[in-house]
């Protein structure tokens, strides 16, 4: 490595950010970049390990310890080539992802992680700056065609993938721009949108063509697709959690996605037709305490909410890793966001009952009640109790239900296709092979291993390519993550 004794001698070290007082009166992304001595230091800090335990963290196999020399050795090409042999939207991921890779690295058992995810943005944009991301365009078609169904992250992985194989590639899209949950579930103060334009200007350049306002088994008869020698089906995990209790018809009771995708639409002037939700001096409950729970207490804030209070079901995460969560696993630890620090009271181990209204239907309050959760050995929480006495009305004319999603869209395209489901209600496909049970029909993303995380579904692109495209050649020739592992063992 550039520097051994790099993680000895410095100390991991974030970006700044905008004061949450300057940040609440725009929708604008907020993180600073890096200085180069900055750069140069957080790179310095890979220890070059022996059994690098960030790459099975990260979901595609990252290999982060190379483009951290890169990095250090101001070798800007060659670390953006190691970086998008394996990922192909690092710009994303660098700014919206949970950081596995960091979980499991191994700096990270004593000390700070390397600060993987912050590098890997910023390799993104100086390639971008020095002009080494730039479209490539094959010369050698190979005559087949796919189209892709979805163009979140999986559908623009695999199509990315597919088009870089040589094949002809269709993207239909239901909203009125590519990007599916980029654009539209994640709030612009996290990813700006020109981040994705950007991007998909390249995939257009390099033959991918966008088809925008069509959704197949609606506006797109499920027809066209017989067309096409394969299909990929990436449309995401779009069906959410709902909370079915008294007064959940009240006016002002939402869905957490309604919500951020109506915002997402006004900062990129796209129109909507539904009832208009806003927070402008209303007292907010979000409930769910997850990312989305998280992004809907970013958003409610710049709106002028006069109050943000966020609801949780399960008991609070711990601050350090216990037993149940050993290194180098992913754990479940308390987490404050930058939304948080904007402003919001949270509550755990906390139930609502039922929601109250007024004569003219209008939320006006919850009934909430608190929790005593039962653990197990590990000191899981299995079971709950409610805590007698603790049921009181707290007031809030706008509740946000961000409790996570169960599985995609049944009607219309999967049940014209006549498409097998799991029991869980996803399509059926294996891990390896991603073929639905039509033959030449593939799936990839939320819709077949359930709702997760953005770097999963780039991943999930990526190898579903793979698998398409040895269907339609016999043999593929693209990365795959099986085979960067292998190799690496090897």
């Amino acid at each position: 490595m550039g520097k051994v004794t790099g993680f000895k001698e410095f100390k991991r070290q974030l970006p700044s950010k905008d004061a949450p007082k300057d940040r609440l009166k725009n929708y604008n992304e907020f993180v600073r970049s890096y200085t180069d001595e900055e750069l140069n230091t957080q790179a310095a800090r890979c220890m070059d390990c022996g059994i690098p335990f960030c790459h099975s963290g990260c979901p595609l196999g990252n290999v982060i310890p190379e483009f951290n020399d890169a990095v250090y050795d101001g070798k800007w090409e060659e670390a953006f080539e190691i970086l998008s042999s394996t990922n192909n939207f690092p710009e994303f991921t660098g700014r919206i992802c949970p950081a596995p890779c960091e979980s499991a690295c191994v700096l990270g058992i004593n000390r700070s992680p390397v600060a993987i995810e912050e590098i890997e943005k910023h390799i993104a944009e100086i390639a971008y700056q020095k002009g080494f991301a730039k479209a490539k365009p094959v010369s050698v078609k190979t005559g087949k065609t796919v189209v892709v169904v979805g163009s979140g992250p999986a559908g623009l992985a695999a199509a990315a993938q597919l088009s870089k194989a040589g094949h002809e590639v269709t993207v239909f899209e239901r909203d009125d721009k590519p990007g599916g949950l980029l654009r539209y579930g994640i709030p612009d103060f996290k990813l700006e949108k020109w981040v994705i334009d950007r991007r998909v200007e390249l995939m257009k350049q390099e033959g991918v063509v966008f088809k925008c306002n069509a959704e197949v088994g609606f506006n797109v008869p499920t027809e066209e697709l017989k067309s096409f020698d394969a299909v990929v089906l990436t449309g995401g995990s779009t069906v959410p959690r709902n909370l079915n209790i008294p007064g959940r018809e009240l006016k002002g009771v939402h869905f957490a996605m309604e919500f951020l995708k109506q915002q997402n639409k006004r900062v990129g002037n796209s129109t909507f037709e539904e009832e208009d939700i806003h927070a402008r001096g209303k007292n907010v409950l979000v409930i769910g305490g997850g990312d989305t729970g998280s992004d809907c207490v970013g958003t409610s804030n710049r709106h002028g909410a006069a109050s943000v209070t966020q609801f949780e079901l399960m008991p609070k995460p711990p601050d350090q890793r216990s037993e149940a969560m050993p290194w180098p696993t992913y754990p479940m630890l308390l987490k404050t966001t930058t939304s948080h620090e904007e402003g919001c009271k949270r509550f755990w181990s906390i139930n609502t009952k039922s929601f109250i209204g007024d004569d003219n239907g209008n939320l006006k309050g919850a009934l909430v009640v608190d929790l005593e959760w039962e653990t197990d050995a590990m000191g899981r929480p299995v079971k709950f109790n409610e805590v007698a006495g603790s049921e009181r009305e707290i007031p809030c004319e706008l509740v946000l239900l961000a409790m996570g999603f169960l599985h995609p869209q049944h009607e219309g395209l999967l049940k014209e296709l006549g498409i097998e489901l799991d029991v869980r209600g996803n399509v059926k496909a294996s891990e390896r092979a991603y073929r639905t049970s039509q033959d030449h029909i593939f799936v990839a993303g939320d819709m077949r291993r359930g709702q997760s995380l953005v770097v999963w579904a780039i991943s999930e692109g990526r190898e579903c390519a793979r698998k398409v495209d040895e269907y339609l050649m016999g043999y593929s020739s693209l990365e795959s993550k099986d085979v960067i592992v292998e190799h690496d063992i090897v």
